[in-house]
């Protein structure tokens, strides 16, 4: 895998848990004695916000339709204009489509207008967390998620908002407080999906494995269930174990079929697998449901691995000219290595000088200087990329070539075996340059005490075998 999916699956469980946090609660009204009729779609995802868990997309679509009809006749409704704008967040989120966040914006801008933010409308500010982190926007994410804390601490959709903020400024610390005070104040599956992200981001594999478990096991809709199971799939893949994570996804499709996270984890899996025309079937699959901007260049690396290098070009020039939201370390890893490192290095440096200081933005900061030549300043950010907890075979393999290259033999015959070692098809065009980067290194000296050896690394397997 090129890029690093950190991310998604609980950024979807955050802008969930908003909706959960401004969802109008209303029972139906119905007359005699049989039982009550069964829920609306509307109805159903009005309970499954309530809930804290996602609702099925028709459901969510459903709810959409129903609360801007109730809108053009109640245009004074602030809590519905907050319930709006969450829902019209959430299901940008899921679907990858930035059309969304502006309709959620007007929504949410409308709510405080009906009842300001002075006179406690925290659902409207809430709702301006959340799209502001599904925006990439991490500053302004926290700035909202800490007022709405600061009025109110028990809140608990506020957490999953501050922690993709803080993790996307780099403040893991923060980041692990926060899921502490989660976990205290609410439980089930999105919680357990939370803190199995953070466990996965200290490098804790085990517990974020049993964390997705419980989350799968607690999930009361089947978005819930698909995306505890993407989880445990993603872990699975990050671990080197591509017919652990193709069961794991497969188990996802089959409780919601067009589960976008799950497409791109079972394309990559079957790459991994030498099942290369039934991964190029799910990378089409997937950009269609859901196109971010790490999918168009996985894609387009694995077409470009088969020596398909049309169709690669052409996802290529479709994320260099995208509209995308998030798309800032993707863009600069395409043209760090299939176009422009200087214009990498200046896009990653923008996005540090904001206060984006993530693993992956670091990563992508380094490996753009050591592609653009500046491989002594490239390592400080390698280091700072690997050092943070993340067992990433990606940034372990970007920092072994920046020590190659600056002789560091050492180092980079570590962390060349090691990359391998986490996950040896990592990437479709970059783990064949990890083997041959570290057959270049070479091996230790032979007076190398065998406790400071090596362990040999896994070979990935060729593509199409």
């Amino acid at each position: 895998m090129k890029t690093q999916n950190v991310s998604r699956t609980v950024l979807a469980a955050g802008v969930g848990a908003v909706l959960a946090a401004t969802a109008l609660l209303y029972v139906p009204e119905f007359v005699g004695q049989g039982p009550p009729p069964p829920p609306d779609p509307a109805e159903r995802a009005t309970i499954a916000a309530h809930a804290g868990a996602q609702a099925a997309l028709p459901d969510l679509a459903a709810l959409i339709t129903d609360r801007e009809k109730w809108l053009r006749g109640h245009p004074g409704d602030d809590a519905s204009w907050a319930e709006l704008g969450a829902a019209y967040t959430e299901r940008g989120t899921r679907l990858g489509d930035v059309r969304d966040y502006p309709r959620a914006e007007r929504a949410l801008r409308r709510s405080l207008t009906e009842r300001p933010a002075a006179r406690g409308n925290l659902a409207a500010q809430l709702g301006l967390g959340a799209l502001a982190g599904a925006r990439g926007d991490w500053r302004t994410a926290k700035e909202w998620g800490e007022r709405v804390r600061k009025a109110d601490p028990k809140r608990w959709p506020v957490y999953p908002v501050l922690m993709d903020a803080y993790n996307g400024l780099g403040d893991y610390k923060a980041a692990q407080k926060a899921m502490e005070t989660l976990e205290g104040l609410h439980a089930g599956a999105v919680v357990r999906t939370r803190a199995s992200g953070t466990y996965r981001d200290r490098g804790w594999r085990e517990d974020a494995d049993a964390a997705a478990l419980d989350a799968a096991a607690l999930a009361e809709t089947d978005p819930d269930k698909a995306a505890a199971l993407a989880r445990l799939g993603d872990l699975a893949w990050e671990r080197g174990e591509p017919e652990e994570a193709l069961a794991r996804y497969g188990s996802a499709l089959r409780l919601v079929r067009d589960h976008g996270p799950s497409l791109a984890g079972r394309a990559r899996a079957l790459a991994a697998l030498g099942r290369s025309d039934e991964a190029l079937r799910d990378w089409r699959a997937a950009l269609a449901r859901l196109p971010l901007p790490e999918y168009v260049l996985e894609a387009g690396e694995l077409y470009e691995s088969l020596d398909l290098d049309g169709d690669a070009q052409a996802l290529y020039e479709r994320l260099r000219t995208g509209t995308w939201v998030r798309g800032e370390v993707a863009l600069a890893l395409l043209e760090a290595d299939h176009g422009d490192p200087a214009a990498a290095v200046a896009l990653m440096r923008a996005e540090w000088a904001r206060g984006h200081r993530s693993v992956r933005v670091a990563d992508a900061l380094g490996w753009a200087l050591y592609r653009a030549g500046q491989p002594k300043e490239a390592l400080e950010y390698a280091k700072r990329a690997t050092e943070e907890g993340l067992r990433s075979a990606l940034f372990t393999y970007h920092r072994g070539e920046i020590e190659r290259a600056l002789e560091q033999h050492g180092p980079a015959r570590r962390h060349l075996a090691e990359a391998l070692r986490i996950n040896p098809s990592f990437s479709p065009l970059l783990a064949r340059g990890a083997v041959e980067s570290l057959t270049a290194v070479g091996e230790p000296p032979a007076d190398l005490p065998k406790d400071l050896r090596p362990a040999p690394p896994r070979t990935p397997a060729p593509p199409g075998a």
